[in-house]
């Protein structure tokens, strides 16, 4: 291991912080502390001994006063001189799975990068007109929008992105968001219906009332139904809905509802 000598800070991944943690710091067959080294092409077992220069069981030699790794408050502090703990640490293979090096270089640019992409989700959400803002809200909170203010409408969107910026940019970038938005205006609107406990899925226009299809156990029907609609064989039911849809629904728009105060309009 060639690296800089200098202290190093470690801590807990997850954010985790318990007043002590114990890491494994020597190889036994109930916690295996084994390294895989590409040059030799075996695995090596790792012990922690604050008397040895390696951490290598095989390089280390005569009586060995063992170390014990304890996290305080999920941290811990490695001094420069102790060149065998960083080594073990670096080897360890709990590294960046249960532990982590703190980098405040790398820290920075995550923190930047998520700053940024929270930036990117409210303009977007700021930007969006109220016909989408609709769309978007029934596919995050799973409801009907009706009897909602486009003032509301956009405030709930706006904390979404706000407090889940990651989970909002993916639903913007998904195809079946649109869809699946509509299929909530569908439901709403009576031209479908579920039954079976939300199982099976009908149409329930006045000229048709048949199945449309099964919704798979455990499975988001809103999102099943959207994607058989995208699909070739649901394409016409698609085309059928909207249509429906246009003679049923008069959809928020910034004549009707640009005050936000007004009341998304049903007609």
């Amino acid at each position: 291991m060639k690296k800089q000598l200098k202290d190093r800070v470690y801590r807990l991944k997850n954010q985790r912080k318990p007043l002590s943690y114990v890491l494994p710091s020597r190889h036994t067959n109930a916690h295996p502390l084994l390294h895989f080294d590409e040059q030799k092409g075996t695995s090596r077992a790792l012990r922690y001994a604050t008397n040895q220069q390696s951490v290598f069981i095989d390089e280390q030699q005569g009586e060995v006063i063992l170390g014990h790794v304890i996290f305080e408050s999920g941290m811990l502090n490695v001094p420069k001189e102790n060149q065998a703990l960083q080594q073990l640490l670096h080897y360890h293979p709990s590294l960046d799975k249960i532990f982590e090096e703190v980098d405040n270089e790398r820290d920075a640019q995550k923190e930047l990068a998520r700053l940024d992409m929270d930036a990117e989700a409210m303009i977007r959400a700021r930007e969006m007109p109220i016909e989408q803002l609709d769309i978007v809200h029934r596919v995050i909170y799973g409801r009907q929008t009706a009897g909602l203010t486009s003032g509301e409408i956009r405030r709930d969107v706006l904390s979404y992105a706000k407090n889940n910026s990651e989970d909002f940019l993916e639903i913007l970038s998904d195809p079946n968001t649109e869809v699946e938005g509509n299929v909530y205006k569908y439901f709403e609107e009576n031209l479908l219906s579920f039954r079976r406990n939300k199982t099976e899925v009908w149409y329930n226009m006045p000229k048709l009332k048949s199945k449309m299809l099964n919704v798979p156990h455990n499975a988001n029907p809103y999102s099943v139904i959207a994607d058989f609609l995208k699909s070739p064989e649901g394409l016409d039911a698609y085309k059928m809905l909207d249509s429906m849809l246009i003679d049923h629904v008069t959809p928020p728009d910034s004549d009707n509802a640009k005050d936000p105060g007004d009341k998304v309009v049903y007609k």
